[in-house]
């Protein structure tokens, strides 16, 4: 992506960057973002500067699991479950930059935009910046055959089939809507490109500058609708929301601890102690919902042989890794839907760790003197990886008892995304972080295949099970909750014997977080928002 500044405007941004405004609040961050545009990642490190401009259709109300009106004030849903039918909210304003000023209102015309660029091939927009849209393709796409506009304010979606979780789905911090004016002024200028680049949302917060591994910053919008309906936790409060990219959780924490940002996202676990005896910070401990995972690549030979997936999983000593990596806060697992979610299968124990049995499974595979691989480890602190090098050397050095010698591989996070996703590793960590309160977003995500048998974007070892497929598809067709979580259950199972990824235990969200901050509630699913924060 590229620069917006320069590099004489950068140290003013990062100067500026610094509590001592009071009418400023900084946030660390970890990574760059990949985009402007969220429906074009399901990238979390996005998902926090994006969360900021953009608004979905319905929302997760901050700090719990409820679903809440946004750009729509209501909906309803036909007798046969196929057509659900939005009321949107009147009177939202665009945001504007130097290159556009929007002459309408937010209206239906957005909406359907919005999701018409994701559904059809033939769309202008529909191969702009890449067309890869993770999100829509993996819950949406194989259901939703229409989006039409019924007036100005409302819009009709129709399904192909009965989906339980559509409304939860539609609250996913990627399911944005865009301007449609903004959109056509650029195809017209021969730009199109800029609309995921120079982003123009509803939300609280208007991005002013970006300068790649280095920093973003916004001002305050205060058209915005939430600001207007009086909603506290809309309402922007500081008039510059700046977000310093600091890649190392313990400069993060050093940041925080000498008053150069407010919050400090994603500190290590083992800072807990160190956060909690701070004089200056706090800890906001949140029980987030996410599964974290060591995925194998199936184009590789080896792993298209389950004895040695299941040999691999044998190999790693789980729970020194977890009680290592995780400090204490996360829990060995065999289930792929955590424990803070229904669906959640806890017979599921993960793979005991026995070299012996893994040595006689590699053998059965002929595989008796073990191969060469890689380890790609995570370079970003999450819930479900705290320390991807660490977890890697550990793995690495279990791996090599059963002779697999693990050549340990990273980069910076959007590379590291852009390149599994593109199938370049051998095995490599990746999770994610519930956005909405249902089993079924990780298991989509992750490990599924389209009806054309094309594995999910994020699906990085291309594991395509029909069975695993089959429990959760029909997971999503019933809204009956006892009858869905069986079937999660099921494929939990399967997911457990076919071993396509070794699962970590999960942690909470963690984040040091000023004393002098106030209105701050972490999100239990997605990424949390700025609106409604004030500094002194």
């Amino acid at each position: 992506m590229k620069s917006a500044i320069s590099v004489g405007a950068l140290a003013i941004l990062i100067s500026a960057a610094s509590p001592a405004l009071s009418s400023s609040l900084v946030v660390c961050i970890e990574g760059s973002p990949e985009t402007f545009n969220p429906q074009l990642t399901s990238n979390a490190t996005t998902s926090i500067v994006t969360g900021q401009i953009y608004d979905q259709l319905v929302s997760v109300k901050a700090g719990s699991s409820e679903l809440e009106p946004s750009l729509a004030e209501s909906w309803s849903v036909s007798e046969d479950g196929k057509t659900y039918t939005f009321k949107l909210r009147q009177g939202v304003k665009w945001q504007s930059n130097k290159n556009f000023k929007p002459s309408r209102d937010f209206n239906a015309d957005d909406v359907v935009f919005s999701f018409e660029r994701m559904m059809k091939a033939d769309h202008p927009y529909a191969k702009v910046n890449g067309g890869n849209y993770i999100t829509f393709n993996t819950k949406l796409a194989d259901v939703l055959t229409a989006v039409k506009k019924v007036d100005e304010h409302t819009v009709a979606f129709t399904l192909k089939e009965p989906l339980a979780p559509f409304i939860g789905i539609l609250s996913h911090q990627s399911l944005v809507i865009l301007s449609a004016e903004y959109a056509d002024q650029l195809l017209k200028a021969g730009t199109p490109e800029q609309l995921d680049l120079q982003p123009i949302g509803t939300g609280p917060f208007q991005m002013q500058v970006y300068q790649t591994n280095a920093a973003v910053r916004f001002k305050a919008f205060h058209d915005t609708w939430g600001e207007k309906a009086k909603d506290p936790s809309r309402t922007p409060k500081v008039d510059d929301l700046i977000m310093p990219i600091t890649v190392d959780a313990p400069v993060r924490l050093q940041r925080a601890q000498a008053g150069e940002c407010h919050i400090a996202n994603a500190p290590s676990p083992a800072d807990r102690e160190v956060i909690k005896a701070s004089a200056k910070l706090n800890l906001a401990e949140t029980p987030v919902a996410s599964s974290g995972f060591l995925a194998f690549n199936f184009k590789e030979k080896p792993f298209q042989d389950k004895r040695v997936r299941q040999a691999l999983a044998h190999a790693i000593n789980m729970k020194g890794l977890v009680d290592n990596v995780f400090e204490g806060t996360g829990a060995v697992t065999g289930a792929l839907i955590p424990a803070s979610l229904w669906g959640h299968n806890a017979d599921l124990k993960g793979h005991a760790y026995d070299i012996e049995k893994a040595k006689a499974l590699l053998a059965e595979a002929g595989y008796p003197n073990g191969f060469e691989t890689q380890i790609w480890a995570l370079p970003v602190t999450r819930p479900y990886m705290p320390n991807g090098r660490r977890a890697a050397e550990l793995i690495q050095a279990d791996w090599a008892k059963i002779g697999v010698k693990a050549e340990i591989v990273t980069y910076e996070w959007g590379e590291y995304v852009k390149r599994a996703r593109m199938g370049e590793s051998k095995t490599a960590m990746f999770g994610g972080i519930w956005d909405f309160p249902d089993p079924s977003q990780i298991p989509n995500n992750y490990f599924t295949c389209n009806s054309q048998g094309k594995p999910s974007p994020s699906n990085i070892g291309s594991w395509c099970n029909p069975t695993f497929i089959d429990l959760i598809a029909r997971a999503g067709q019933i809204t009956d909750q006892k009858q869905r979580t069986d079937l999660y259950k099921q494929a939990q199972v399967v997911f457990n014997d076919e071993v396509p990824a070794i699962l970590f235990g999960s942690s909470s969200a963690l984040l040091a977080v000023n004393k002098s901050v106030s209105g701050f509630v972490p999100a239990v699913f997605g990424t949390s928002r700025f609106s409604g924060v004030t500094v002194p």
